[in-house]
């Protein structure tokens, strides 16, 4: 069969890419044309468009990209006619992909939606587009089932696909390892994980940066998008003594005392890597004044959301100053606090549902498929 996969960010590239393992597994004779990034043009996908040119973030970021984005609706649309494929399969990024998902299912297309949209947090009311125009929901989050059911929508919930990806601790390299291949001191380390947008990056290093004068016999060090240029980092590293590493995120997790992260996905990985954090963003004033007129959750982190209750602090907007962050990697180097929180990390496991999201996910689509 042949299909049409659109992921516009890091962690879709990531997900898909294993769906798209677990599809070829079922269906040797599977094709795909992709928006994406590597891991899904290593799969075989028949690379589009890279995640790094479709993403902009908050109301102000894309408004200013206007014509960009329609640019490629338009060029998306076009592209899918002319491929025929046997499904479309969305990935999260719901600005783009609900217009994408209205079109392909006018033009008579199967629609499969992987990694639902958070509607949970803002505009609800999207529930309506997606039963109208999703053939089928997977969801990966234990809450959005529920929250699906009470507008009437059926979806499969198939676990978390982080689960699958976090590495056993036997696959990871040792410290020495790990620290020489790296040219990394031998002192305690202190991850970094400051996004993958160029926008959030330069906000949320520069501030990350400022408390490593007050952690001397620590080494801080920065886990590098992959999609982004290494100067770019060097531009804002200046002066300072950081590491950086590309493509080891979770090599540099699972070495670290601490983590400081950018609210995302990336929360979810640094907890089931069993790494204490401390949760950062500050996106643009007006971005954030709008989000505060329509986020409906209590929570920013998928820990917290998970779990529905402050496991990890987060520290937003005008909390998130040099003081402040001090103060929180503090306490989640040592102590009870630190102790809390990874006690909490065990239960975490338990309630995104195990291991074989992806798995689950093709077998139902090739399930949905063949009965189409």
């Amino acid at each position: 069969m042949k299909y049409y996969i659109i992921a516009g960010e890091a962690s879709g590239d990531l997900h898909a890419s294993n769906l798209m393992k677990e599809l070829k597994k079922l269906d040797p004779g599977a094709e795909f044309r992709v928006w994406g990034g590597d891991l899904m043009a290593k799969e075989g996908g028949d690379l589009v468009r890279h995640y790094r040119d479709l993403a902009f973030m908050g109301f102000l970021e894309v408004l200013v990209h206007l014509r960009t984005i329609m640019g490629n609706i338009r060029f998306c649309k076009k592209d899918i006619l002319a491929y025929q494929p046997d499904v479309l399969i969305l990935v999260d990024y719901p600005g783009f992909n609900l217009r994408i998902a209205r079109f392909a299912h006018d033009a008579g297309i199967n629609v499969f939606y992987y990694i639902s949209p958070q509607l949970w947090a803002w505009r609800s009311s999207r529930v309506k587009t997606i039963k109208k125009n999703v053939d089928r929901m997977f969801v990966i989050l234990p809450f959005e089932k529920k929250f699906y059911e009470g507008f009437g929508y059926d979806v499969d919930f198939i676990g978390h696909p982080l689960l699958d990806v976090i590495n056993e601790d036997e696959a990871l390299p040792d410290r020495k390892s790990f620290l020489d291949k790296n040219q990394l001191p031998d002192r305690p380390l202190i991850a970094l994980l400051p996004g993958s947008r160029k926008q959030e990056i330069k906000v949320m290093l520069e501030t990350m940066l400022k408390v490593a004068p007050a952690f001397s016999d620590y080494h801080f060090v920065i886990a590098a998008a992959p999609s982004i240029a290494p100067d770019f980092y060097s531009g804002i590293t200046q002066g300072h003594q950081v590491s950086i590493v590309t493509g080891q995120t979770y090599e540099l997790l699972h070495h670290s005392a601490a983590a400081l992260v950018t609210s995302g996905t990336a929360t979810l990985e640094t907890a089931l890597m069993g790494i204490p954090q401390v949760v950062c963003y500050k996106g643009s004033q007006l971005s954030y004044l709008l989000a505060r007129q329509i986020v409906r959750v209590k929570y920013i982190s998928l820990v917290n959301l998970v779990m529905d209750r402050e496991v990890i602090k987060e520290l937003i907007q005008e909390k998130l100053t040099t003081e402040n962050l001090e103060t929180e990697l503090k306490k989640i180097l040592s102590g009870s606090r630190r102790r809390e929180i990874l006690e909490s990390y065990a239960l975490l496991w338990e309630k995104l549902g195990g291991r074989g999201a992806s798995a689950k996910a093709a077998q139902l689509m090739i399930q949905y498929l063949k009965k189409n």
